[in-house]
């Protein structure tokens, strides 16, 4: 018979960690909030905008700092968008709230702040999953969606390559 394998359960070695490693920046970061929610028209054409901020320094990104405002309506963009070019599992969006839409409610329906806050938070999820993925930071429709101002509905799908340098 032979041996059973073993596993090693040594340690690696590893180069201590000096002042420069411990405080510098981290090697790759991505980070995006959806902040400041601002309620925008009125009567039966209000909606809510929410700022997406996104810094990074991730080489696929060309712009290292962005900062675009975006409704609910144009993360559903996205999110079809990626079911249909991509490959990856896109995760679901805050619910649509059909029945904070509807008259003669007691709060302010899709207005309330606890709602707009709950949706935000959800937002905020959402595409930091997406942009966390790392075949979704490829794809052109998450690079508009995040840095351009406005979203070319009309766009062609595509990958977006890592900008040099």
């Amino acid at each position: 018979m032979s041996d059973p394998v073993v596993a090693d359960t040594r340690r690696l070695n590893s180069k201590p960690q000096d002042l420069t490693d411990a405080y510098g920046p981290p090697s790759n970061f991505l980070e995006i909030d959806v902040y400041d929610p601002q309620i925008v028209g009125v009567g039966r054409s209000r909606y809510t905008t929410y700022e997406v901020r996104m810094r990074t320094n991730l080489p696929i990104f060309k712009l290292k700092d962005s900062c675009v405002r975006r409704r609910y309506s144009d993360f559903e963009w996205l999110k079809n968008e990626l079911e249909r070019d991509s490959k990856i599992v896109v995760p679901p969006l805050p619910g649509k709230a059909l029945k904070r839409q509807l008259p003669f409610r007691s709060d302010e329906g899709l207005f309330d702040e606890s709602f707009i806050e709950e949706r935000r938070s959800g937002l905020e999820q959402f595409i930091n999953r997406i942009a966390g993925h790392p075949l979704a930071q490829n794809e052109r429709c998450l690079h508009m969606f995040l840095q351009e101002e406005t979203i070319d509905r009309n766009y062609i799908p595509g990958k977006e390559l890592a900008c040099p340098g």
